[in-house]
């Protein structure tokens, strides 16, 4: 994750933008050679080709399966808290952070549901109904789960980061798949009519840079970086503080539900009435 990744996607992000942006109808023309695949009388009939859906649908599991496996380390540990991490502290927490702030935050939370820009397959341009929008312009016909940014390729981009955890003799074959996961998600998500191509660009420059910012944080820049000694003493902490609140809150729905102690004579069916039952 040097600078040179950096240049590249900050690179490919303004041209996008300047290319789009100056000339909007780009991203009908390309989507329109799709539109024009006819399946079953319909358009964009990509969408419906079973072998290519299916394609997708592998793709959307390889991001999956790598979370839940982190995620499983990460319980392993807060369970475990004295016994060695299945997955170094700093990775996880690197894992976990990109994730949560690239395809979670920033592309599903923020853009999707607050950038209105409408799917290709929704425009009249392209058979639909809603308007079209240059990717500059928030305003459109979709109410929310809109065109830009791409979520699909945003979670494809994010095998990246992963890719770059593996060690130096295999890294340059995990990052090529990843990029090669990554390109061929966002060529089937414009091909389906579901994300014009800056929608499928951008969320690949916005992941990366999530990706490309977080590993500076905790690997690289010196006063930010953790070790991995620091790394596993924060997990255990953490590990502590959970089971606390854990203890904590046991004994609170215990007592909601048992109701509060009663005095001693006290008929038990009478204490029990004062809690949930």
């Amino acid at each position: 994750m040097g600078r040179t990744g950096l240049y590249i996607a900050l690179g490919i992000g303004v041209v996008t933008g300047l290319v789009f942006g100056l000339f909007p109808e780009l991203d009908i023309a390309i989507s329109r050679v799709f539109y024009e695949h006819v399946i079953g009388g319909n358009h964009f009939g990509w969408r419906i080709y079973p072998p290519l859906m299916t394609a997708r649908d592998a793709g959307l599991w390889v991001g999956t399966v790598i979370i839940f496996g982190v995620l499983a380390a990460l319980a392993f540990k807060l369970v475990f808290p004295q016994r060695r991490s299945l997955i170094s502290g700093r990775s996880v927490l690197f894992l976990c952070a990109t994730m949560a702030l690239g395809p979670g935050l920033l592309v599903n939370v923020i853009l999707k549901d607050n950038w209105h820009r409408s799917r290709p397959i929704d425009v009249p341009q392209l058979g639909g109904t809603e308007i079209f929008t240059p990717w500059w312009d928030p305003r459109g016909g979709c109410d929310s789960n809109c065109a830009f940014v791409s979520g699909d390729v945003s979670g494809a981009v994010w095998t990246i980061a992963p890719a770059v955890l593996v060690p130096p003799p295999y890294r340059i074959i995990a990052v090529g798949a990843a990029l090669a996961l990554g390109t061929g998600m966002a060529v089937v998500r414009v091909m389906a009519g579901g994300h014009f191509t800056s929608d499928v660009l951008f969320a690949a420059v916005f992941t990366f840079l999530v990706i490309w910012l977080v590993y500076a944080l905790i690997f690289r820049w010196p006063s930010t970086r953790l070790s991995e000694d620091e790394s596993e003493r924060r997990l255990e902490r953490f590990s502590a503080r959970c089971r606390r609140m854990t203890g904590w809150l046991s004994h609170r729905v215990a007592t909601e539900i048992a109701g509060p102690p009663g005095e001693a004579g006290d008929d038990p069916k009478i204490k029990r009435r004062s809690g949930w039952w």
